[in-house]
């Protein structure tokens, strides 16, 4: 088989490039006889690792997807038919969308995967996007891309329920392609390497707090974390908040400015730590150091630092709702995430007992071996394998 790839998404640094990287380049590795071809723009033309088996298209655009694709921007119609018709010269059998965030039309009468992670944006539009343009520019796209696609891709069943239902489509034509954590994310022994990268952050070697790992934006709920931690705080003096995630330079909608002004007003300034995005081998560092990953969205497709942590053997405690508890199972602990003091009583419960986190810790880490890369690629294997078989003769290419 020819399969083409939107890889657009490849240097994005949230979850849709996570997803993108660790999926593809698994991919790769487990299949050595069909072809790739890789579509990429300006920028992501320049990310670092991409595929070596693969054969790279790059497309003239004006802008990148990443810029383009940001909360107050769109793509120009110059740049979606440069995409467009980059693809279109192309014969292939199939072609796979990482993300619908980045989704342009197809015109080959090839067999097509778009990957939807969720419906959050659909479900809170206001908490996602800053403006009317960007919410009717969201679901345009999303609609087209829906009606196109062959197989709709997602991440948990949750996310498979809510696709079929907000859009009336059968779940048989959604496939869950699950996530997992990459070999960075693994227990690690202390040693000065840790140490030193939480000193860069204002943190001593021993100081013990909560990590929270994602986005900074307005549905990761991080306004009533800090709310539920004014009251941890008082409860527990020496335990600091650490906030992960890309305040600078995330093109999606952010709450930081929000949070900012929050602790300030509540006076936790000397102890919430805004560290920006930080990389993979830090970040494992970080999750070893943690006394508890705490995970509050509103919603999630997926919730891939859970697994990360997990992974790292840092107990997890996270909201009781959308794809979380299906990721979790038994080894997390759940609290009702419009509820501060649910919140702040979950985690103290936890922060208090010494064997409830030693048996979050144990499971947890059993619960993470289920998770794995590689299994997500034979899975998106087989839907290659079973729409190329399903074609009729002189469907695949232009």
């Amino acid at each position: 088989m020819k399969i083409g790839v939107d890889a657009t998404c490849w240097g994005n640094r949230r979850g849709f490039g996570r997803f993108t990287r660790e999926l593809l380049s698994a991919l790769l590795e487990i299949d050595q006889s069909n072809d790739y071809l890789f579509f990429v723009d300006r920028d992501s033309t320049d990310a670092e690792q991409l595929p070596t088996r693969s054969t790279k298209v790059l497309v003239n655009t004006r802008l990148s997807q990443i810029e383009a694709a940001s909360a107050d921007s769109s793509r120009s119609v110059r740049d979606l038919w440069a995409m467009t018709d980059a693809v279109r010269r192309h014969r292939m059998d199939a072609f796979f969308f990482p993300a619908v965030y980045s989704f342009f039309p197809i015109l080959n009468r090839t067999k097509l995967v778009v990957t939807l992670h969720d419906v959050i944006a659909d479900h809170n539009p206001d908490l996602v996007f800053p403006n009317l343009k960007s919410k009717l520019f969201w679901k345009l796209k999303q609609r087209v891309a829906v009606h196109q696609a062959d197989v709709v891709a997602t991440v948990s069943e949750y996310s498979r329920r809510q696709i079929a239902n907000y859009y009336d489509i059968e779940e048989s034509q959604i496939r869950v392609i699950s996530e997992g954590a990459r070999a960075d994310f693994r227990v690690l022994e202390a040693g000065n390497e840790t140490a030193e990268t939480l000193k860069r952050y204002g943190l001593g070697e021993t100081d013990a707090f909560l990590l929270y790992v994602g986005g900074i934006s307005p549905h990761k709920n991080l306004t009533r974390l800090v709310q539920a931690f004014e009251t941890i705080a008082r409860e527990s003096p020496d335990i600091k908040l650490v906030l992960v995630g890309d305040f600078k330079d995330d093109p999606f909608f952010s709450a930081y400015p929000e949070l900012k002004s929050i602790v300030a007003k509540l006076g936790l300034e000397a102890r919430v730590i805004f560290t920006g995005f930080i990389p993979d081998l830090e970040l494992a560092r970080f999750y070893n150091a943690a006394t508890l990953l705490v995970f509050p969205s509103l919603e999630e497709g997926f919730g891939l630092p859970a697994i990360e942590a997990m992974s790292c053997g840092t107990p997890v405690a996270a909201s009781n709702c959308s794809s979380l508890p299906e990721v979790l199972g038994d080894a997390g602990c759940f609290f009702d995430p419009l509820d501060t003091e649910n919140i702040a009583g979950t985690v103290l419960s936890i922060l208090q007992n010494d064997d409830v986190r030693r048996t979050m810790r144990e499971k947890g880490l059993k619960r993470a071996e289920r998770f794995l890369w590689k299994n997500a690629a034979s899975d998106l294997l087989a839907v290659f394998n079973e729409l190329v078989a399903d074609a009729p003769r002189g469907r695949n290419g232009s």
